[in-house]
């Protein structure tokens, strides 16, 4: 169990959430955006509401590939035979897709980079054949995965993020002809900072302005990235570089972006976003996905808040028995590091709590203790307007930092203890009489 011993003062609103407050007014069904690191929401439009995400599916797809490669399961220079549904979905150019040759053979990195770079819906499927043996056995992973990674409003019904209706009819068993997947806003965007935390690789290839497919080859095409944001691209963003768009008539115009500037970055997700008439477009998606991140960045500075070897006036020491002192001296293990609105410092108490389980019913740490023992940890308390969240409970407990002892307490010997012992009997008697003595007068 952990006990709060400070607890900061100030007045905590109950309202929306403070990163939940619609200052940017996103012109989308659901936004949001978040510090890569630590999953800190800084902005949130309807994200908890599970709605179309198209091809940002696609992010469930390379997180399995690429679990798959480092589990030593796929490699990339495994080759590829082309399926029959592959070859006739790979062949829809109203689709996004480079062909495939029915009798081709690809490499799984052929096919990771059509996926990634041009959203190529056939090479996806491909893909999924690679990993599970058939598109129905990689769903049925798809959502496996997706409850082990903690989202909690999606399903998903194919690999690509097609409508099933774009398949022909060949779409996974156990899902409908007019399904198509779904995510919230935040489960996309917790998709999204696992992909990056655990396989910060897929940033090489998202980043890819423009490459061509099987170059060299009569069966050479060229790649234009749909992430318009990226280096050289219309709608060019300082440090863009990822993650995924999505289009179809169910889901609208959608995007999840992420930049990094000076090691700090940031993903966005916006969902069927809109110009100001009202219209989906290319335009809308990369203009409102540029306003979070001019916010991020604009308004918003990563700061050390409490540094290591930080010590809280009303949590100095904790009491020791049985030690050859009778305390022990706590502070922070490293520095406090959080990304904090402009202007906004001031709202923030450091909160102690320990572990109770660390101590004897008197509140007490038994010696011996060793340098360095974690006796709790320090959190920061928001005192503004509103309330902060993060993604997981676990991302959020990930941003305390642990309090340790900063000395040893040696156990005393047995005299010393039988010394106190006698002093406390001998005390407690002489505060009996002292008492009796007050009676009389």
């Amino acid at each position: 169990m952990m006990t709060v011993l400070m607890l900061s003062v100030g007045v905590i609103q109950t309202n929306q959430a403070n990163a939940a407050t619609d200052t940017l007014a996103v012109n989308a069904d659901a936004a949001i955006l978040i510090d890569a690191k630590t999953g800190k929401v800084l902005y949130e439009k309807n994200a908890d509401t599970a709605l179309g995400v198209a091809s940002m599916t696609k992010m469930m797809t390379e997180y399995l590939l690429l679990e798959a490669i480092e589990d030593g399961r796929v490699t990339f220079d495994q080759q590829y035979n082309v399926s029959e549904v592959v070859y006739k979905v790979s062949q829809d150019r109203a689709l996004s897709n480079v062909p495939l040759r029915a009798d081709g053979t690809y490499s799984v990195q052929e096919l990771y980079e059509a996926m990634v770079i041009y959203s190529a819906n056939g090479a996806t499927m491909a893909l999924a054949e690679v990993i599970a043996g058939s598109e129905t056995e990689f769903v049925k992973l798809m959502n496996e995965k997706g409850n082990e990674l903690g989202l909690k409003e999606f399903r998903f019904v194919n690999s690509s993020g097609l409508n099933n209706r774009d398949l022909k009819g060949m779409h996974p068993e156990g899902t409908g002809p007019e399904d198509e997947n779904i995510m919230s806003a935040k489960d996309t965007a917790l998709l999204a900072q696992k992909l990056l935390t655990e396989f910060p690789e897929v940033l090489e290839t998202s980043g890819i302005s423009r490459k061509v497919f099987r170059d060299g080859t009569d069966d050479a095409i060229k790649m234009d990235n749909w992430n318009w944001m990226l280096p050289g691209l219309l709608f060019e963003y300082e440090g863009v570089d990822g993650i995924k768009t999505g289009t179809t008539d169910f889901a609208g115009y959608c995007f999840t972006a992420t930049a990094e500037r000076n090691g700090q970055r940031y993903i966005t997700v916006v969902m069927n976003a809109k110009n100001a008439d009202g219209q989906g477009s290319y335009q809308a998606r990369f203009g409102e996905t540029k306003k979070m991140l001019d916010f991020a960045f604009g308004q918003h500075t990563k700061e050390e808040v409490l540094p290591a070897g930080y010590t809280m006036e009303a949590a100095k020491t904790l009491p020791v028995t049985k030690g050859k002192e009778d305390s022990v001296q706590i502070e922070t293990e490293k520095a406090l590091e959080m990304i904090i609105r402009n202007g906004q410092a001031e709202n923030y108490t450091p909160v102690f709590t320990v572990d109770e389980s660390l101590l004897n019913e008197d509140g007490q740490l038994t010696a011996p203790i060793e340098k360095g023992t974690r006796v709790g940890y320090i959190k920061l308390q928001y005192n503004g307007e509103g309330e902060e969240s993060y993604l997981t409970e676990e991302l959020a407990q990930a941003t305390e930092i642990p309090v340790v002892t900063t000395v040893s307490v040696e156990k005393a010997n047995w005299f010393v203890l039988s010394m106190r012992g006698i002093g406390g009997f001998f005390s407690g008697i002489w505060d009996s009489i002292a008492s009796t003595v007050k009676g009389w007068f």
